[in-house]
């Protein structure tokens, strides 16, 4: 082969290499937040580092050529169920698929106009198939940006009465592991968490901002990750806590039953303002991997 082909052969590979999910690297913070608990040790490229005190129960590394059906649900929703968003949720191969040994999800505007409707995405969970009471559940991701984008790593308790359980939101409890809103700031996650007080109304623990020292949560892969017990739930991200909330007052019960695990990315909404012309489509939300921990 001639060397200036060979050279364009090495020039590719890198190319594909870097693109690579399982080669990104990720930028930590180095500022911890005091209470009750130590930081979690972290390795922050595609290897997540606990102490011996945790034991992997379950995980979805993506290198397989599909989604794993066995573990994952592609909820189909109509235009505008939840909290007025403008997105149907497919099971399209189009909105959700495996690339690259990384779970890919996409948002796509289907038309020249700006509405309800007029997006397509995929919303992934677990529910009826992997349910978790404590433990620590951590993932990869590369989030997607711009006005009107609404990514989230969530979980929701597994007996709502939407995925065939008999308990209504909130009383099922939800707990949001990241929420970014394109349309406030694109560098910055927040952590909360749903359930019904005393009274049976909808409550809250508050939005917890984390906010990147530079750059935006779609330059890079960063580690999401939470850790829950019998006390309390804590949040993290790249190994730095954020946030922190105790669970043992007794209208936190939801929080002492199984959940499962949610993956999406909402397109406008009530609450995460709406895409217009400065907003790209494609939209991608890119997990390296998802894993859940025990304690030993």
């Amino acid at each position: 082969m001639s060397r200036q082909f060979l050279s364009s052969v090495i020039i590719i590979t890198a190319s594909l290499i870097i693109l690579s999910c399982q080669e990104k690297g990720v930028k930590s913070n180095s500022e911890n937040l005091e209470n009750n608990e130590s930081s979690t040790s972290i390795t922050l490229e595609d290897n997540h580092e606990l102490n011996s005190d945790w034991k992997l129960v379950w995980s979805d590394e993506f290198k397989t050529g599909s989604i794993d059906k066995s573990s994952w649900n592609l909820q189909l929703v109509e235009a505008g169920r939840f909290n007025d968003e403008w997105q149907r949720y497919t099971d399209s191969p189009e909105n959700a698929y495996i690339e690259n040994d990384c779970l890919i999800i996409k948002a796509i505007h289907e038309s020249d106009s700006h509405g309800i409707n007029q997006y397509t995405s995929a919303r992934l969970n677990t529910a009826n198939k992997r349910t978790w009471k404590y433990g620590k559940i951590a993932a990869r991701i590369k989030l997607p940006e711009g006005n009107g984008i609404w990514p989230a790593f969530w979980m929701l308790g597994a007996n709502i009465d939407e995925n065939g359980g008999d308990t209504p939101w909130p009383q099922s409890g939800e707990i949001d592991i990241l929420e970014l809103y394109g349309s406030k700031d694109n560098g910055a996650i927040e952590a909360n968490m749903h359930y019904a007080d005393a009274s049976d109304s909808h409550a809250m623990m508050g939005a917890v901002t984390f906010r990147l020292e530079q750059g935006i949560f779609a330059d890079d892969f960063h580690i999401f990750e939470l850790a829950w017990d019998q006390d309390s739930i804590t949040w993290f991200v790249d190994g730095q806590r954020f946030a922190w909330t105790s669970i043992t007052a007794e209208d936190r019960s939801e929080f002492h039953e199984p959940f499962f695990i949610l993956l999406n990315i909402a397109v406008g909404g009530a609450h995460a303002g709406r895409p217009d012309s400065n907003t790209s489509f494609p939209q991608h939300m890119y997990v390296d991997w998802i894993r859940v921990y025990e304690k030993i």
